[in-house]
């Protein structure tokens, strides 16, 4: 009794270990379905709302007559960027003052009521009111 036991200590063998059977998988997915799920799962996280930040624009009419109300009361050479910053409250603002106004002094100078200079690329642009052109010299009619 002391030997080890069948089906306690010792077991037979039983039925033979099958064949692993190794797959070699075929894809038939094309680059259009892989972009396809791709999208798929990339719409699904996606936040699907945009909420773009209204700009304040200084518009190119509001520009305008503030330049033709600074042109009847200048008659020397102003300083446009000195005269702009009086209208920039806000910093993000600055661009679109200046971009606003110098359309709107180059639409005064197209029309003749204004003239604009610049010294140099980058330099301060300097406005005043169009000078009245001088008279052509007319010939003297008067009788001696």
């Amino acid at each position: 009794m002391n030997r080890p036991q069948f089906q306690r200590d010792i077991f037979p063998r039983g039925n033979p270990e099958s064949i692993a059977e190794i797959k070699h998988p075929k894809f038939t997915a094309t680059l259009y379905d892989l972009l396809s799920a791709y999208a798929t799962q990339r719409q699904s996280r996606v936040l699907t709302s945009v909420h773009l930040a209204k700009r304040t624009v200084w518009s190119l009419a509001e520009a305008r007559a503030s330049l033709e109300r600074l042109v009847g009361i200048a008659e020397d050479w102003s300083c446009l960027d000195e005269y702009l910053m009086n209208y920039v409250a806000d910093p993000t603002q600055k661009a679109t003052v200046f971009a606003s106004s110098f359309a709107a002094a180059l639409e005064l100078v197209r029309e003749g009521e204004m003239e604009i200079n610049q010294k140099q690329a980058f330099a301060p642009i300097y406005f005043r009111k169009r000078q009245a052109q001088a008279a052509v010299a007319a010939p003297d009619l008067s009788v001696e």
